[in-house]
């Protein structure tokens, strides 16, 4: 029999109790967090899902081995479980554990960046811009054309231009600390990238004689559609399309705090031994010895059984179809939104939403504003605050497309949350013409989106 009911392939042995509120409290905590969700309280949010970085449910198997972690300083026989699944994983024999992914960035890009250097990608996350902008380097985007386009149907709009991936590598020759291939696109509204793309960006870099990294954080759930779409990967395994994908690059950052099903944790992982020594000097100097990085001996054990979990077929098939549930339903109620829908989050198009809100009005924190006042959801905005720039002469340069991505955490919502939230939208949807716009009153000069303060219009 074929069931038409996702179910989650996992029962649940602990419980978090949620803190309710009321519509008049939200508000006022949102005037107090100066309407930006990233200063809200946790405990003030009914429904979490402005990330899913860091905020999985670990297995009965992780929890155990907690128990087991191994915290000696140098040497731990955790750090060589970690060690030898991310080397298995990646084919590459040099790997760095970090706290997290951004501090593999910042190592690998403080050595590979500076003044007059330029860095290329299918779309840069916030932190992996900011590591590179902070060096002085310069970070380009080049997506395919449909990638930006939320509308239109694609299986891969996570693809990186190969034709513009030739011309700045010739225009730009001497100059490129490294191409970059972000897996999933998460920027670009969490689409994944096809084999065949990775293998023509590795081709590429290899005639150009340019480093070629992977941003490797959700490769699991990447693994996942290039099974289902891409024409020749029936009969491979999710582990195995991602060891091919792995085999094609130079070196990987990854946060293991997504596809590693992990609260805390990253790693480097290199091919060459020079590059390696380089970037060791910086992690012994900012993060700790080799062998344990930012992270304790549990965190290493949790990684490394997490590596083996995040590939059970059971659990991405239903990782992807319980997301695509969300995204359908809200499809069916008219939202506008990125399509297909990704896989670790459903991404809004809140500059089809509130086509009356312009983009220096910041229609995304319109949306995520209005979530939380409605329902107590927590979102983030993926547009011009997140993405977009400042002209000479102090206007807004607008992000190429305003997002709200509701990112859902792996292993902790049942399905009644996210009818939850599909309900919410049936409000967001009736009430929508009445939505206003905000001004930014405060931000830094990097990641504003963190701190900055807002103001509605």
């Amino acid at each position: 029999m074929k069931h038409h009911t996702i179910i989650e392939p996992f029962r649940i042995k602990s419980v978090e109790p949620i803190g309710l509120s009321t519509e008049a409290e939200r508000c006022e905590y949102l005037q107090e967090a100066h309407y930006n969700p990233f200063l809200l309280r946790s405990r003030d949010v009914i429904i979490d899902l402005m990330t899913d970085s860091g905020t999985s449910a670990m297995s009965a198997h992780q929890w155990a081995g907690l128990m087991e972690g191994d915290e000696a300083y140098a040497g731990s026989r955790s750090w060589e479980r970690m060690q030898a699944e991310v080397q298995d994983l990646t084919g590459m024999a040099h790997v760095l554990p970090t706290h997290q992914g951004r501090a593999g960035e910042r190592i690998l890009y403080g050595h590979l960046g500076g003044p007059g250097k330029v860095f290329i990608s299918n779309t840069h996350f916030d932190t992996t811009r900011a590591n590179i902008e902070f060096t002085g380097a310069t970070a380009i985007d080049i997506p395919i054309a449909e990638g930006r386009d939320p509308g239109l149907e694609h299986p891969f709009k996570g693809n990186m231009d190969i034709v513009a991936l030739e011309a700045l590598l010739k225009e730009h020759k001497g100059k490129v600390g490294a191409v970059i291939l972000t897996v999933t696109n998460n920027s670009g509204g969490g689409q994944p990238v096809s084999l065949a793309n990775a293998e023509a960006v590795a081709r590429t870099c290899k005639a150009h004689g340019v480093l070629f990294l992977l941003d490797c954080c959700r490769i699991a759930e990447n693994s996942w559609f290039i099974k289902e779409r891409e024409e020749g990967m029936e009969g491979a395994t999710y582990r195995q399309i991602a060891q091919r994908m792995f085999a094609l690059a130079d070196g990987a950052v990854m946060s293991a705090k997504k596809d590693a099903l992990v609260n805390m944790g990253g790693f480097l992982a290199l091919r060459d031994a020079g590059l390696a020594e380089a970037c060791i000097n910086l992690l012994i100097i900012t993060e700790g010895f080799t062998t344990y990085g930012g992270l304790s001996g549990r965190d290493m054990e949790a990684i490394a059984i997490g590596l083996q979990e995040v590939f059970d077929p059971h659990y991405l098939d239903y990782r992807i179809k319980s997301t695509t549930f969300v995204g359908r339903k809200l499809h069916e109620l008219g939202v506008p939104l990125m399509r297909p829908i990704g896989g670790h989050a459903v991404y809004i198009d809140a500059k089809a939403l509130y086509p009356h809100i312009p983009p220096h009005e910041y229609p995304g924190q319109a949306l995520v504003c209005e979530l939380y006042r409605l329902a107590g959801i927590r979102s983030v905005e993926i547009g011009s605050v997140m993405f977009g720039t400042y002209r000479p002469d102090g206007t807004l340069k607008p992000s190429a497309m305003e997002l709200v991505r509701l990112a859902i955490p792996r292993r902790v919502y049942t399905q009644s949350h996210m009818e939850y939230v599909v309900e919410t939208f049936e409000e967001v949807m009736r009430v929508r013409k009445q939505a206003k716009g905000f001004r930014i009153t405060r931000e830094p000069r990097f990641l504003r989106h963190f701190t900055a303060h807002f103001a509605p219009l």
